[in-house]
């Protein structure tokens, strides 16, 4: 059981590797020097599907590190 959990965990980690590397990079080191607008825009289409599967993914994994400790 515990070979399970090890393996959908690293399944799951390169997956939300992939998935925050598809995100937009709006937001890098730029903005920390003043290149960011400051308007604010929803999410949309493909972008919020991305979001949604990385928070998705992230919850999977915590999930998959909480059952690691408990499983004996």
């Amino acid at each position: 059981m515990k070979n399970i959990l090890y393996i959908a965990q690293i399944v799951i980690s390169i997956l939300l590797i992939i998935v925050i590397l598809m995100q937009q990079k709006g937001s890098g080191l730029g903005s920390a020097f003043g290149g960011d607008s400051a308007v604010y825009r929803t999410k949309r289409g493909a972008e919020k599907f991305i979001f949604r599967i990385t928070i998705l993914l992230s919850v999977l994994f915590l999930a998959t590190a909480l059952a690691n400790l408990f499983v004996d």
